[in-house]
């Protein structure tokens, strides 16, 4: 088991990947996961933007890579 300790000194790259793995195990489950309602209506209004032409998808590893260049 990794304590909080030993993941604060991790380097990003290495937290991200930890994120990743989480994200990758969670959404195997997703069905055991309620999401809250602020969470629907955050994509009802991402949707809304895109709809109108005010936001576009990228994706998934540009996103990343842009990030992770911040």
């Amino acid at each position: 088991m990794i304590n909080e300790t030993e993941v604060r000194g991790m380097p990003l790259n290495q937290k991200l990947r930890i994120m990743e793995i989480i994200w990758d195990d969670l959404c195997q489950h997703s069905e055991a996961v309620d999401s809250p309602d602020w969470h629907r209506k955050e994509l009802e209004a991402t949707e809304s933007r895109r709809q109108a032409g005010l936001e576009e998808p990228i994706d998934w590893d540009e996103a990343k890579k842009t990030l992770l260049s911040r």
